[in-house]
């Protein structure tokens, strides 16, 4: 007597057909920013459009990638604040003409230097884009990483709210390169005089821009960034400079030099720049703070140099750049032990589904042919009549 019985396991094969997908899943966790790889190459928008807010272009629009086209005089100057293209163009309406001249930048630092490089010193200041200063016919502004300088034949009631629509067809950049820079917020706003403001990111702009420092002591080269601002104290009117450095400790040791500079005098192998030597002594100091060195300057006495240092206060600050934002390792790795214990889940409940339908069919199939539901205790036999 021969005996057999047959075993279904609806385990093994669940996960023979959920392994594929269940590992793709899995895998994906582990890089979810897999789908970022694919990059997609755009040609740069137009720099200014054909029309806006009723004004149409007459003509067409000049354009060069060349400082020196641009602005022969502040060619240098483009230069170091990252000049990408230049844009001009006539505008008219039925009541006014409107030259534009549009000037693009590699990002919002360098768009906010030359902004403060061309504005003209107490200017009417425009809410148009990021910041605008109006002087006389002629409105300057800036937004994201342009530059637009309109020049009206005459201003109407409708100029500025024609150039707010004009700011929101400038190209946009996103990513760092959109992110405003952060030194201005660390300069105080009591008693500054606002259009007085001067953003450099090269020791040509800041020189030609009116800068109290000789730019070889600023060390543009360490990647430095200076802000410069006028105010007037009690004790008189003077200038407040505010230099960021990368790191630290290079931070550290150009305030010694600066220190150590404005300590000697104006001596002959160092001599003082036109603006110190009109400086009340007890106005030179400096102070540092984080990567920020600060520098007074002008008709100050010590003590208001002095509580004007004390306003500048480094405070570190963490920006995303990443659209999905910064993923940590740890964040992985539990994203990895989710993505486990999810396919765990997965596999059971499948294999518990998939035993219900096929021993459950089975068992119908057999009470149907009068067979009883389990076959545990069946037994074939073989039965040979020799006789």
């Amino acid at each position: 007597m021969l005996s057999r019985s047959f075993f279904l396991r609806p385990s093994l094969l669940a996960t023979i057909l959920l392994a594929p997908f269940l590992l793709t899943q899995t895998l994906g966790a582990q890089s979810p920013s897999s789908s970022q790889n694919v990059v997609a190459i755009d040609m740069p928008a137009p720099l200014l459009p054909e029309s806006f807010a009723g004004f149409e272009l007459q003509g067409k629009l000049d354009k060069t990638t060349a400082p020196g086209t641009a602005d022969a005089t502040n060619a240098q100057v483009l230069a170091e604040d990252g000049f990408r293209d230049f844009a001009s163009g006539t505008y008219k309406n039925n009541v006014s003409t409107v030259t534009i001249r549009a000037m693009r930048f590699g990002d919002a630092s360098g768009a906010y230097a030359a902004y403060t490089f061309y504005r003209v010193p107490g200017t009417a200041p425009e809410d148009i884009g990021k910041g605008g200063a109006a002087n006389g016919t002629r409105v300057l502004f800036w937004n994201g990483a342009t530059v637009v300088d309109a020049k009206f034949d005459r201003l109407t009631a409708m100029s500025a709210a024609a150039l707010r629509e004009l700011a929101d067809k400038v190209p946009m950049v996103g990513g760092a390169a959109g992110v405003p820079p952060s030194l201005p917020g660390f300069l105080p706003r009591t008693d500054l005089e606002p259009t007085h403001t001067r953003y450099s990111l090269g020791p040509e702009a800041y020189t030609r821009g009116g800068g109290v420092l000789p730019a070889a002591l600023i060390n543009f080269g360490k990647s430095a960034e200076v802000l410069s601002g006028a105010f007037n104290l009690r004790s008189g009117e003077g200038t407040l400079t505010i230099i960021e450095y990368p790191t630290p400790q290079i931070a550290a040791a150009q305030e010694r030099a600066i220190a150590a500079y404005l300590k000697a005098g104006n001596q002959p192998q160092q001599p003082f720049t036109e603006a110190l030597q009109n400086s009340n002594t007890q106005a030179l100091a400096t102070r540092r703070s984080g990567l920020l060195v600060a520098v007074t300057s002008g008709g100050f006495d010590a003590a208001d140099a002095h509580k004007l240092l004390e306003k500048v206060n480094y405070e570190a600050a963490v920006t995303w750049n990443n659209p999905t934002g910064y993923i940590s390792e740890p964040t992985k790795a539990a994203r990895l032990l989710v993505s486990v214990v999810t396919f765990c889940l997965i596999a059971c409940g499948a294999t518990f589904l998939l035993g219900i339908f096929l021993g459950g069919g089975r068992a119908l199939y057999r009470v149907a042919r009068g067979k009883p539901a389990s076959s545990v205790e069946d037994m074939e036999f073989i039965k040979l009549n020799l006789r």
